[in-house]
């Protein structure tokens, strides 16, 4: 749910101003409004933006060579020291990787040629006679050249000739080939030279890591510090000053749970102070508050989008459909199982970071395991496979083929559809509840309207196959539900519209509707089929380790049952790994695209960010 919040208005002295909301940031409960003008412009934000991006560069390039074990944080004062000094070695580095690239260059170039002394060069050009390098296609060399100018072939790669010719100096050379041009410094002096800078640049990272271990701690407390100021500086020139400028006026949002602490911050503090209720209209930033198994499920909400002041929380639906939609793509009892013993394990040894996470491994493998028992899969195998399992519990299991209206289907993908027609008729319903709560009913007559039409006739074909309603009267009650929608549909969308301009809206939505309605429907289809999927990975590898046991005998036996383990480890873990991937990304999508627009959902709130102590 989204928790009520109050509009907070300050009218602060100017001399008392900045000590002021140091008091404020104490408290840590209200939302600054930042003016749209902004504050980036201002110089003193500028210089202090520069320093912070100074500090994110510094942070990312020490967190890319840091060991695993670093030093606690120091003092804060030293981080500028220790900036200058990563500065200096990332500076030393990039300098000897231009280097190294220029080497790399010329020892790449003169390789084919071989090791020589550029020196003999200049002894055959003394005696009066030229030394000239070509590159040519093997097709395009001329053997003529040899006895011409006294061509050498000095090697052939990739259908390439390299030669040299010996001529006397002022002599002309006609030949179709491309004159290379050679450093002047051998290949074994560029190769040793190379040497030096390669232990050179890794002689600097060495050193960069270790400062890395016992200062990025360091930087990261000053960075901390740095964003705090930064925060603080915005407030104080988000305020806006009134009165010939001595006062300066603030705006923010507080939640209604906090109110009683701040009032007895500003009864005390000399401040003008009115608070008021949210309004209609009002642009507040929203707190999510929800309990200890929805909160799970808040980073898939805030993924998408918060709620604006016009919308409602989805996480409370979110949650129970994306654990199940999660557990139908897994689809096995024993994958299930690991997940949870996984989540227990990883989350006492990762501790309190990690433990909100590992809940959520923890939970979504209890889903897999219990909807992993009603599909009855586990590791590959069919429960209904097992003798052991009593009638009563096999009646439980989804599996195999059911008949409706003289046709055959599956049962878990009659499943997997009824679970989408559930789900988009909850979106239908809270998109028209959401609609009247927050526009007034006759801004809501359409969202009702498809609401009778779509879940109305859902609600009624249920009943009428389950027998409540005969059948009789269902067509009836089919053409009630479907013609007073219609008329909410087509005739009251809009109340201020002229009614034919109301009916090519409604003929409009109807289009919008029909085209996307039974895609959103069938889109479910792929929780069975990514179930039905990872199953049969699963029996696959089953059978290629009984394929490798069966028959063997003596030492084969011995193989055997090693291949067989080793098959079976890594199968099943390939295809959990594979399955969590299909079973996080599918259900997203379903509840990203599929649920969020038909519930009419965009998620353009603010999420609520209090100034304070952190």
């Amino acid at each position: 749910m989204i928790t009520k919040m109050k509009k907070l208005a300050l009218l602060v002295y100017h001399k008392e101003y900045a000590a002021f909301l140091e008091k404020l940031r104490e408290v840590g409960v209200v939302h600054i409004q930042e003016r749209e003008s902004g504050n980036i412009e201002n110089p003193e934000m500028e210089q202090k933006m520069a320093v912070a991006a100074r500090y994110a560069r510094i942070v990312k390039r020490l967190e890319a060579c840091a060991p695993d074990v670093l030093e606690p944080a120091g003092d804060a004062l030293s981080a500028a020291a220790i900036m200058d000094r990563v500065e200096t070695f990332v500076a030393d580095i990039e300098q000897h990787r231009t280097l190294q690239q220029v080497l790399d260059k010329d020892i790449a170039t003169l390789e084919p040629w071989g090791n020589f002394d550029y020196s003999n060069v200049e002894k055959l050009r003394e005696a009066g006679y030229e030394l000239n390098f070509f590159v040519t296609s093997a097709k395009s060399y001329m053997s003529e050249w040899e006895s011409e100018y006294n061509a050498i072939l000095v090697a052939e790669k990739q259908s390439r000739k390299y030669f040299v010719t010996i001529t006397p100096q002022g002599a002309a050379i006609e030949i179709d080939a491309e004159p290379a041009k050679l450093p002047t410094t051998s290949l074994a002096a560029l190769e040793a030279e190379l040497a030096t800078v390669n232990a050179r640049i890794a002689e600097f990272e060495k050193e960069l890591a270790q400062l890395a271990q016992s200062g990025l701690n360091t930087v990261k407390a000053a960075q901390e510090l740095q964003k705090r100021d930064i925060e603080f500086t915005k407030v104080m020139l988000g305020g806006e000053k009134v009165s010939g400028d001595k006062l300066v006026m603030l705006e923010g949002w507080v939640p209604e749970e906090s109110v009683d602490s701040l009032k007895a911050m500003l009864d005390n503090s000399g401040a003008f102070y009115e608070l008021r209720a949210a309004r209609r209209g009002d642009n507040f930033p929203v707190k999510l508050k929800n309990n200890a198994f929805t909160r799970m499920y808040e980073v898939l909400t805030k993924m998408y989008g918060m709620p604006s002041g016009t919308d409602f929380d989805p996480t409370p639906i979110v949650a129970p459909f994306f654990s199940l939609f999660f557990a139908f793509c897994m689809g096995d009892a024993g994958y299930g199982l690991l997940m949870v013993l996984f989540g227990f394990l990883l989350k006492k040894k990762l501790g309190k970071n990690m433990a909100g996470m590992m809940n959520l491994v923890i939970t979504l493998g209890i889903f897999t395991t219990v909807m992993g028992a009603l599909l009855g899969t586990f590791f590959g195998m069919s429960l209904l496979e097992f003798t052991g399992i009593p009638q009563s519990l096999r009646d439980f299991i989804i599996a195999g083929d059911v008949e409706i209206m003289g046709a055959t289907y599956d049962k878990q993908m009659i499943l997997a559809l009824g679970i989408g027609i559930v789900h988009i008729s909850i979106a239908m319903t809270v998109k028209a509840i959401n609609s009247t709560v927050f526009f007034g009913f006759k801004e809501s007559l359409s969202a009702w309207g498809w609401w009778l039409v779509v879940v109305g006739s859902v609600i009624v074909g249920t009943l009428t196959f389950l027998s409540v309603i005969p059948a009789g009267v269902s067509k009836l009650v089919f053409m009630a539900v479907g013609g007073v929608g219609a008329v909410g549909i087509y005739l009251l969308n809009n109340l201020r519209r002229n009614i034919l301009v109301n009916i090519g809206a409604g003929l409009w939505d109807t289009y919008n509707m029909a085209s996307g309605l039974l895609g959103d429907i069938l889109s479910y289809i792929r929780l069975f089929a990514l179930g039905l999927a990872g199953g049969m990975l699963g029996a696959t590898f089953n059978s290629l380790a009984m394929m490798v046991v069966e028959g063997q005998e003596g030492i084969g036996a011995v193989f055997g049952w090693i291949g067989f383990g080793l098959i079976i480890l890594v199968g099943h873990t390939l295809n959990i790994a594979m399955s969590c991937l299909s079973a996080f990304v599918h259900p997203l999508r379903l509840t990203f695209v599929e649920y969020f627009k038909n519930a009419g959902y965009e998620g353009k709130g603010e999420e609520y960010k209090p100034f304070k102590n952190e």
